[in-house]
């Protein structure tokens, strides 16, 4: 749906986007992620047709990607909202849907649909300037999603938002993936990518340092550590033990064969093992790692 190719953005002498290539497949959600600073607005700025690469490609469903062309296929939810504070809900989504290209009549049928799902039936006469920020995520979102986009970008899209819309909303993004839309999910919660994204980018300084699917990415940075809880001490393991907590042990080991020796071991000597599991490292951890460690090269982890 959506390839970057050797993209590059310069802003005077700072290097925005420094030579970014990704390829998001259809019906994917794909987390893009990096500090402040990193690159990522300005990546999205190109793929929306705000800003114009000053070398690179993009290619939006096997075209090469023009703003004119293109735009009305993609729905882009910004971090910064963009709502008109003044005008009342209903009138401003039937505005909005309508600069997507569509009818009044297709636009109210649509408005009707998502406000009646997204519990908002009673908003239409409401300011925009009397939401809650939550509410105005949840419009923001609806109008981003009313003209049916091939392309939905999200930039923070669960920030005010709490547990239950939160919810609600990831539930949404995993139907329209379901359903066919590429999702591209820019976030800082390290816990949601998790959760939501099979794939991920890492930028940093305008570079692409790390990119994958998330299962192969954590595989890679495990440290064959491993977590066992048991009814009674352990010995003999004392060079694998990484730390201790009652009868819950983390241990460490050359490798997954080294590991079974432990396993072995409590089975023979009639220990109750409650759990063994390997530990992976989570999201949050790689990122901190690869960000402080960053110097400039690329891993690519298929």
């Amino acid at each position: 749906m959506l390839q970057l190719q050797h993209l590059k953005k310069y802003y005077a002498s700072q290097k925005a986007v420094d030579d970014i290539s990704l390829h998001v497949q259809k019906g994917s959600i794909y987390g893009l992620l990096g500090p402040n600073g990193a690159g990522k607005s300005s990546l999205l700025r190109m793929v929306t047709g705000i800003t114009i690469p000053d070398e690179g490609k993009i290619i939006f469903n096997d075209e090469t990607y023009s703003p004119l062309i293109h735009n009305k296929h993609i729905g882009y939810m910004p971090e910064e909202r963009g709502l008109y504070k003044k005008m009342k809900v209903g009138e401003q989504t039937l505005y909005l849907a309508q600069l997507k290209g569509l009818e009044k009549i297709e636009a109210m049928k649509k408005i009707n649909f998502w406000f009646t799902k997204m519990d908002m039936n009673n908003w239409w006469n409401k300011k925009v300037e009397d939401l809650s920020k939550g509410m105005s995520q949840k419009l923001q979102f609806v109008i981003t999603i009313i003209h049916d986009p091939l392309l939905l970008i999200l930039d923070e899209p669960f920030s005010g938002l709490d547990p239950i819309n939160s919810e609600i909303i990831k539930q949404e993004i995993f139907q329209l993936a379901n359903n066919g839309t590429t999702i591209l999910f820019s976030t800082h919660r390290m816990e949601q990518v998790e959760e939501i994204c099979k794939e991920i980018a890492l930028v940093n300084k305008g570079k692409l340092i790390l990119q994958g699917e998330v299962k192969n990415i954590k595989n890679q940075f495990k440290k064959n550590q491993y977590k066992l809880v048991i009814d009674q001490d352990l010995n003999g393991f004392e060079n694998n033990i990484i730390s201790k907590k009652d009868f819950e042990y983390v241990l460490q080991f050359s490798d997954i064969e080294a590991s079974k020796s432990v396993l072995k071991h409590c089975l023979q000597n009639n220990f109750h093992v409650y759990s063994f599991q390997e530990i992976y490292p989570s999201l949050n951890e790689i990122f901190i790692q690869q960000v402080a460690d960053a110097s400039g090269s690329r891993q690519f982890i298929n």
